[in-house]
């Protein structure tokens, strides 16, 4: 059996007049992530983790924030395709740990439903998937509430 770790990080800012979107959840609040797609910045992280797992390079390289096809593209299909080209290199997805850093809003109430779809999306079970939150403490950009970062870590198994 081989094994892999693939680690991913993705930061967003926020600014008004943008929908929220976290771990596929449309998450109500008067700021929302800045990106070329949906900035689902909990979803991309994951999706650099199992890329970089199997040695397929970065989200950046599959999904360019240069070609107009994902502007304002769901991540949830971002995130789908990655774990189709992971399969497609025989690997599995034996477990994700996650940490989203934001000030506010508490993402408590939505953590069981972005643990549901992620793990929907990637055809794994519930239990297999980890979201975890912080504050930056009033520090930072994330404590000031000018963005939102995540960070990934998956492990992926070949028989």
């Amino acid at each position: 059996m081989d094994i892999r770790v693939g680690f991913g990080y993705d930061v967003h800012q926020l600014q008004e007049g943008r929908e929220f979107w976290i771990g596929g959840v449309l998450v109500p609040y008067h700021l929302g992530a800045l990106g070329h797609s949906d900035a689902d910045v909990l979803l991309h992280a994951i999706c650099d983790a199992l890329l970089g797992a199997a040695s397929l390079r970065d989200i950046g390289y599959h999904f360019p924030d240069t070609d107009e096809k994902y502007r304002g593209a769901d991540s949830k299909g971002l995130l789908q395709r990655s774990c189709e080209l992971i399969r497609e290199k025989g690997w599995e997805i034996v477990n994700m740990d996650t940490t989203l850093c934001l000030q506010s809003p508490k993402i408590k109430p939505y953590v069981e439903e972005m643990t549901k779809v992620i793990a929907s999306v990637c055809g794994i079970g519930e239990d297999r998937v980890s979201i975890k939150a912080t504050t930056g403490e009033h520090m930072g950009f994330v404590g000031r509430g000018e963005g939102v970062n995540a960070y990934a870590v998956v492990l992926l198994r070949k028989d």
